[in-house]
C-alpha cells in the first residue's frame, strides 16, 4: 500500500477528506475474477475518502501502479455477452457526439476489452481504430479480426503521436486508474482540434447507488475512485476541455446479468436465475438507469 495521496482530480489535501467507507478486503475471497469486468459483486474495497472540494470519492492509499498493472494483466475474462450489450448502450449514449466532431476518422479506446466497441465505431465510419487493453484473457477472447486493433498493456501517451485522434473513449476505466487526471490531460494532447474525449463512469451520488450504499456493485476492490456528475465535470474542465456535458443514460442488459448484480443472497439469486431460465426470461433485455454517467469534452478548434 502506498503513501496517502491527495485528491487525484482537484489535488485537495487528503488530510481534509472525510471517510466514505472503511477498507474491506478479505484476501481469501480474491480470485482471478476480482479484477475482471462485469463480475458478480464481492463488495470489497480499499479505504475510500470523499474530497470536500470536488466531491470525488477516492482510495487515499491505493496500490502501486505496477501492482495494478499485474492484477489486470492476469485477470480472467468471461463477459463477452455483457460487453456486447455495454458497447451497444455506449454507442446509443454517445452517438450525438459524432455529429459534432470536426472529423470522423481516427479513434482510440482505453480499456477496450475484446474490442467490441471499436467494431461499433467502424460501423459509424471510423477507419483508423486502436484499443489499449491490459488483460491477456480479454484479448484472447476477441475474434482474430479485432485483435489487429488491440495493443496489450497499460495506456501510455508516449506510444502515440500528438493530435492523432478524433475521438478517445474510456468506458468504466477511469475508476480503475491511479491518476484519472493524467488520462484526461493525455487525451487532450492526443486529440486533434475539434476532437472529443468521452468517458463512462459510475455516479456514486445517483439515487440507486445512494439507496444501496455498501451493497452497491460500485463498492469494488478495483475502484481507485468513484465519480459524481460534479467531480466528472471538474476533471474535464480543469484539464482544459470545452463544451463539457455530463448526463445519465440507460444501460441495457439481459435479466440474467441484472440478477448477477442484484444485492441478494447467492442462494436466492441462483434460485431466481434458474426459474427465469426455465421459463425463457433469462435472455430478455431490460434497459435501466443504474447510475452511470457519460461525460464528453471537446478540444478547442
Amino acid at each position: 500500500m502506498g503513501e496517502s495521496r491527495n485528491c487525484p482530480v482537484c489535488h485537495a489535501d487528503f488530510k481534509n477528506a472525510k471517510l466514505f467507507i472503511e477498507k474491506n478486503i478479505d484476501s481469501a475471497k480474491l480470485s482471478g475474477f476480482s479484477f475482471a469486468s462485469r463480475k458478480e459483486p464481492e463488495y470489497m474495497c480499499h479505504r475510500l475518502v470523499q474530497c470536500p472540494n470536488c466531491g470525488l470519492v477516492y482510495a487515499d492509499q491505493p496500490p502501486g501502479e505496477d501492482e495494478l498493472a499485474h492484477a489486470y494483466h492476469v485477470a480472467d475474462y468471461d463477459s463477452s455477452e455483457e460487453a456486447n450489450d455495454a458497447a451497444a448502450s455506449y454507442i446509443r449514449a454517445i452517438r450525438p457526439t459524432f455529429g459534432a466532431l470536426a472529423r470522423r476518422q481516427s479513434a482510440l479506446e482505453i480499456g477496450t476489452g475484446t474490442g467490441i466497441f471499436l467494431e461499433c465505431l467502424s460501423r459509424e465510419g471510423f477507419t483508423n481504430l486502436v484499443g489499449i487493453e491490459p488483460s491477456s484473457a480479454a484479448i484472447a477472447a476477441a475474434p482474430e479480426y479485432r485483435r489487429a486493433w488491440i495493443r496489450e498493456g497499460m495506456f501510455d501517451e508516449k506510444d502515440f503521436d500528438p493530435e492523432s485522434f478524433d475521438l478517445i473513449c474510456c468506458f468504466m476505466t477511469m475508476e480503475h486508474v491511479r491518476d484519472p487526471g493524467i488520462i484526461a490531460h493525455s487525451a487532450l494532447r492526443l486529440l486533434r482540434p475539434g476532437g472529443a474525449f468521452v468517458t463512462v463512469t459510475h455516479d456514486y451520488r445517483s439515487p440507486i447507488n445512494r439507496l444501496l450504499g455498501k451493497r452497491s456493485p460500485i463498492i469494488d476492490i478495483e475502484h481507485m475512485q468513484l465519480f459524481s456528475k460534479r467531480s466528472a465535470r471538474h476533471l474535464f474542465e480543469s484539464a482544459g476541455y470545452a463544451d463539457v456535458t455530463v448526463k445519465a443514460f440507460v444501460n441495457t442488459y439481459s435479466l440474467r446479468y441484472w440478477m448477477r448484480l442484484a444485492p441478494l443472497p447467492r442462494g436466492i439469486k441462483l434460485a431466481i436465475s434458474s426459474l427465469m431460465a426455465s421459463i425463457g426470461l433469462d435472455n430478455v433485455k431490460l434497459g435501466v438507469n443504474v447510475g452511470n454517467i457519460v461525460t464528453t469534452g471537446f478540444k478547442r478548434a
